[in-house]
């Protein structure tokens, strides 16, 4: 169960997962308040839903309870009038005659017994005939009193009422036949009636007496004249005939309902007291039943609920609409409270993707204020700080290892016993007349104090090249075909600033990896530098030698790209030195961590015709010069 729970909440929550905070603090607001108020409101309006029906219960039983007393004088009055007649000494001696009566004698007869039966049926209105019948064949029919039994032989109740032994048979009868036969048509049934018949013995059967009362006065609810349109009333009899007002709106007409009660009576309720609730058409009916059992018949009070439960449902459901409404309402004033109140968390969040996008020195949101989001701003202002400052720690840690390992080359040597070693061999040379190699010693000399003399990570231009010229007419000694340097460069740039021993591992390269020895062509490295861009400038170091693969060519770009990034990246362009001189990785390190990531190297080459090595670096002239972007500053 809890499986098929977290399963059917999974997505609900995915989806608020990837949902702001205002938004799932709205979401929340709205659980928290509309769920509970539509349940409250469900719960309430089920309970007065269950009320109406226990007070249309209880009402009904009490309609049927006033109705179930009327019915009960109803009969008492016709079960008395039955008993009078067969009490009356004077109406059996009048069925027992054993001659014809003459005219004079059925005159007293009448004035003196039978008009007393009017007399007791005008003190009881709803006795509708009260009738003696008589199998005697002498005495004569005394209108509308006493009539021979031969008017009611066809009866389908003659042979029961005889068969009781003087005991009562209550009759229900659709209609008031008229007994005499006067009319040739047969009545409509709007005349239903009950009949109380018992039969008069003494030693023998003598006659039947009859009352009769029609079910109007009989069960006056059953057909009232007040029409209702939540409730009705019928009567049924033992053989499950229903007794009602055709008139009536409820279940006079409606075939329908008349079918259904039949069914309800036949099986679940029987004859029963009791009540049961049921739909018929998408209706909601409530019926009790209490039997009446001296006429072996019941009450049935059908009630409509539909009316009353369509309100309850209306005023529901316009309940839960004002609760939404209310809800939603409360919602969007809610949905710009929490735009205000979390407007500084989501500036601290735009201030935290910048910081992860790399932009350390993004300005920090001020955030005034004690709470959580301004303590949390605070705190990141705290962790801001201390990434610049150990991003800059880092800095100078790697500027002061770099100049570490160039202090460590530089002092390896003591530079004033070359220099004066290097001044005694280049007398030997001259004194000797070597030219050549004076003029080598003269070279190698330059070279040594450039190296030597590091007073600071900037040279000017002109210096950088002098130094370069001097290693190449060092290097042309080792080779057969010297090496020719052509320097392309403005007299304005001259004076730019370039890092010390930055190009100079460049031409190195060239000089160690350009050429085979099998070239029919003069080797030559050109140098170009000309203004590029806004503020930048440009400077290519051009080899005619073999060029490079394109898998080459990639990876060395690769590694350049890497440059500062990491310490290695397997699969480097050309062998290192296994002291990890200068090289071109080292250049780009040395150019990125001093001007920025936007400046450095990159390498183009066509195999079998040149390599090019460009280097990008901004435009700052160290003393003098000219030049519309040029920034000029004294580092003497």
């Amino acid at each position: 169960m809890k499986q098929r729970i977290r399963s059917g909440l999974a997505p609900l929550l995915y989806w608020l997962g990837k949902r702001s905070m205002q938004s799932r603090l709205v979401a929340a607001y709205i659980a928290v308040f509309l769920i509970p108020s539509i349940g409250v409101s469900n719960i309430l309006f089920n309970q007065i839903h269950e009320n109406y029906i226990e007070d249309a219960l209880r009402k009904s039983q009490f309609t049927i309870e006033l109705e179930k007393t009327q019915i009960q004088k109803q009969i008492d009055a016709m079960e008395l009038a039955a008993q009078v007649s067969i009490s009356n000494p004077k109406v059996m001696e009048y069925l027992n005659l054993d001659h014809e009566p003459g005219t004079g004698e059925l005159i007293a007869w009448d004035r003196e017994v039978f008009a007393g039966f009017s007399l007791i049926q005008i003190n009881t209105p709803q006795i509708v005939h009260w009738r003696l019948f008589t199998d005697n064949p002498l005495i004569h029919e005394i209108w509308p009193t006493v009539f021979r039994e031969s008017r009611i032989q066809n009866e389908h109740w003659y042979n029961t009422v005889n068969g009781l032994d003087g005991g009562l048979l209550w009759v229900f009868q659709k209609t008031d036949k008229d007994i005499m036969k006067r009319f040739t048509s047969e009545p409509t049934e709007n005349e239903p009636k009950i009949s109380l018949f018992r039969e008069i013995r003494e030693e023998n059967h003598i006659g039947i007496v009859g009352v009769e009362m029609l079910l109007k006065d009989f069960a006056p609810r059953v057909y009232t004249d007040i029409s209702n349109y939540e409730s009705q009333m019928l009567l049924v009899d033992g053989n499950g005939e229903l007794y009602l007002d055709p008139g009536q709106y409820l279940a006079g007409s409606d075939k329908l309902l008349q079918q259904k009660i039949r069914e309800l009576l036949q099986g679940e309720l029987g004859t029963r007291e009791g009540e049961i609730r049921f739909q018929l058409d998408g209706k909601s009916y409530l019926i009790t039943v209490s039997p009446v059992e001296r006429i072996d018949a019941s009450l049935v009070n059908v009630v409509s609920l539909e009316g009353a439960l369509d309100g309850i449902s209306k005023s529901k459901r316009q309940i839960i609409a004002a609760n939404i409404g209310l809800i939603a309402l409360l919602s969007v004033i809610t949905y710009f409270l929490n735009s205000f109140i979390l407007k500084n968390l989501r500036r601290l969040t735009e201030a935290m993707k910048r910081v992860r996008r790399g932009e350390f020195h993004t300005p920090i949101p001020q955030i005034k204020g004690s709470g959580e989001v301004g303590e949390l701003a605070h705190h990141f202002n705290k962790l801001i700080q201390t990434i610049n400052e150990l991003i800059a720690q880092g800095i100078r840690k790697q500027a002061l290892t770099k100049e570490a390992e160039l202090r460590t080359l530089h002092n390896q040597i003591d530079s004033h016993f070359l220099y004066n070693t290097l001044e005694n061999i280049k007398m030997l040379a001259e004194m000797e007349g070597q030219r050549a190699i004076s003029d080598a010693l003269t070279s190698l000399g330059g070279m040594m104090r450039y190296n030597f003399k590091w007073s600071g990570e900037y040279v000017k231009l002109r210096d950088e090249l002098r130094h370069i010229e001097n290693y190449t007419e060092v290097m042309n000694i080792r080779f057969d075909e010297p090496i020719v340097l052509k320097v392309e460069v403005p007299e304005s740039l001259l004076e730019l600033e370039v890092l010390k021993m930055s190009l100079q591992p460049i031409v190195e390269n060239a000089v160690k990896h350009a050429w085979t020895g099998e070239e029919q062509e003069e080797r030559e490295i050109s140098i170009r530098a000309t203004d590029w861009g806004d503020g930048d400038v440009r400077i290519c170091v051009t080899d005619n030698g073999q060029g490079l693969e394109p898998e080459a060519l990639d990876r060395l770009n690769a590694v350049l790209g890497l440059a500062g990034v990491r310490a290695k990246v397997p699969g480097s362009f050309g062998p290192e030195p296994k002291d990890r001189g200068i090289g071109l990785r080292n250049v780009q390190e040395r150019v990125r961590m001093f001007f920025g990531p936007r400046y450095g190297l990159e390498v183009f080459s066509e195999r079998g015709v040149n390599t090019n090595v460009v280097m990008i670096i901004p435009k700052v002239l160290l003393t003098g010069g000219e030049g519309k972007h040029g920034q000029i500053v004294d580092r003497r």
